[in-house]
């Protein structure tokens, strides 16, 4: 009988598509295959040609980019000296996550099915194709195709004579054991912000604990959007960028939230463990320390204000004691609740920490080695850069609003990242923040001599005030920016800095302010309307906002 090996692999930017990656890796477990999930980029892509069975699951970001763990095996296999038999023997089955709302739909996802179709692989059924905008999301599509892929596969990997698939009510073991220390053994001294300089360039794995410099507001005090503009210190990091980057800011919990979660687990936040994978040859979380504390492992690593999904309430059922609270867990868990399941979860934007306070019995049932399989880790924010290191050395500043929104809880809701942030105040502390910076899809003409358009609404400018600061600080002039937002005295962000820059000739300066009445568009620099000026062809369009327009007035009607 062949071997039943199953290779998960999965590219995710927000952590849906290894979510769905993990759940096919239990349902293999549950049907006895050796099986393994890994990031795309984690996975050695020139053993591809020796596997047998394959799902890859992807998500599409952006204007139809593959998501960052999977950029280095998407650029191999992509290679025109692959030899176009090269995947003969594989079995491959291609998951998309997308949403429909954007132009390439599941672009990756299609686009890898018909790469590995073209290097001779064998598709067992049509690319699955979820979409976030359907009421139920991407599970109505996933759900099914899952079910026809499973007969596929048994029909090619029968289950081995005198065993059955493991029941549904069987708690599965978990990613890894958790050993406690003893309360008097040695103390790591590693963390994950310890501010020394990283031996290569910051990274991910190994980002740069860079001091928090100023963290200054920028609207009105009477404004109901708070806007920060945050510096930060790089020196000695190595870090270097250009107009369009991105920086990588890698967030915590706040201190109440660990707190709280601490006390509903009943867990003693300095206990110090490590952690064992219970299967051979597995790796162990690459961003927590061994040992670690579980005040560290909280405070830096669960992501406790995420919204859950249908696996978290899947894997607490296994551990409630409770038949109410047992029961409304499964129900959430099932294909049929996924309704209700939107309604109390993603609609109200219900966190983690909430979802754990509503069912107190199981949660105090929770086992603690199961914690990094029921809560997945904290992502990194992306900011665009808002600076230039031309006119800014050894500092990355960002212009960030900080989220909170009013949902049917009574509590407002809250961005991790942005409030974090904006506590951090260098007045009272020395603050460091994780940090890394990753190359940007936005470009600028090296040309000195071409002359540039940017249209950059509210926080959307700061790419290209990274970009005007570059320019200037080369001397460049014919620099066009376009921005717009409610009202001119309360959230026009660095207006001193444009009109200096009107005032010395650097700068031409087109604005709209919606809820200011009367003219609601003004030209700095110029007599004539924006879209007389543009139509006009006194500016080359050599550069468009990625983004969407947002802005008021005849903004639409540009001939860019």
């Amino acid at each position: 009988m062949a071997e039943r090996k199953l290779l998960v692999l999965f590219g995710s930017q927000t952590g849906t598509a290894q979510d769905t990656a993990e759940r096919i890796g239990r349902e293999a477990k549950r049907r006895h295959f050796q099986c393994r999930v890994e990031a795309l980029d984690s996975y050695d892509v020139a053993n591809l040609i020796n596997e047998l069975l394959v799902v890859f699951v992807c998500a599409t970001t952006g204007q139809g980019d593959p998501p960052d763990n999977m950029k280095m095996f998407w650029r191999f296999l992509f290679r025109k000296n692959l030899p176009p038999g090269s995947l003969c023997q594989l079995d491959y089955a291609v998951l998309g996550l997308g949403d429909s709302s954007y132009p390439k739909f599941n672009f990756v996802a299609k686009k890898l099915h018909k790469r590995v179709l073209q290097l001779g692989g064998n598709p067992l059924l049509p690319v699955a194709l979820g979409d976030d905008q359907h009421d139920l999301g991407p599970d109505a599509v996933v759900d099914p195709w899952l079910l026809v892929l499973w007969d596929k596969i048994l029909a090619l990997y029968p289950l081995p004579p005198g065993l059955e698939m493991i029941s549904p009510d069987v708690r599965l073991p978990p990613k890894y054991t958790l050993h406690y220390l003893a309360e008097d053994s040695p103390h790591p001294n590693g963390g994950l912000l310890q501010p020394t300089a990283p031996r290569a360039v910051p990274s991910e794995l190994h980002p740069f604990a860079a001091r928090v410099v100023s963290n200054q507001r920028v609207t009105a005090e009477s404004h109901f959007q708070d806007v920060r503009l945050i510096e930060f210190d790089v020196t000695g990091s190595g870090i270097t960028f250009s107009a369009g980057d991105v920086v990588m800011i890698q967030p915590q919990n706040y201190p109440e939230d660990v707190q709280q979660f601490c006390q509903l687990l009943r867990l003693d936040p300095d206990r110090r463990f490590v952690l064992k994978p219970t299967e051979p040859n597995a790796s162990l979380p690459a961003l927590l320390p061994q040992p670690c504390t579980i005040q560290h492992l909280v405070t830096h690593y669960l992501d406790i204000s995420c919204v859950p999904r249908r696996s978290f309430f899947e894997l607490l059922s296994y551990f409630s004691t409770n038949e109410l609270e047992r029961e409304k867990l499964q129900e959430f868990s099932s294909a049929q609740g996924q309704e209700e399941l939107y309604s109390y979860c993603n609609r109200p934007r219900r966190t983690t920490l909430e979802a754990l306070w509503d069912f107190p019995h199981t949660t105090c049932a929770i086992p603690p080695e199961y914690l990094l399989d029921l809560i997945p880790r904290i992502r990194p924010r992306a900011f665009s850069i808002a600076s230039s290191m031309l006119a800014h050395p050894d500092r990355i500043q960002i212009l960030m609003a900080v989220v909170r929104y009013k949902t049917q809880l009574s509590k407002p809701r809250r961005g991790l990242c942005s409030t974090w942030l904006a506590s951090l105040n260098p007045e009272q502390g020395d603050f460091r923040v994780p940090l890394w910076v990753k190359k940007g899809g936005m470009k600028f003409p090296a040309d000195p001599d071409t002359p540039v358009i940017m249209i950059g609404p509210g926080t959307g400018v700061a790419p290209f005030r990274a970009a005007i600061q570059e320019r200037v600080a080369q001397g460049r002039r014919g620099n066009c920016l376009f921005f717009g937002c409610r009202q001119k005295s309360k959230d026009f962000y660095c207006q001193a800095e444009w009109e200096e820059l009107v005032t010395k000739g650097f700068l031409t300066l087109f604005t709209a302010f919606s809820r200011d009445q009367e003219c609601q568009a003004d030209a700095s620099g110029g007599g004539r309307s924006p879209a007389v000026s543009v139509a006009a062809g006194r500016w080359p369009v050599t550069l468009r906002s990625r983004g969407a327009f947002n802005s008021p007035g005849t903004v639409p009607a540009l001939p860019v």
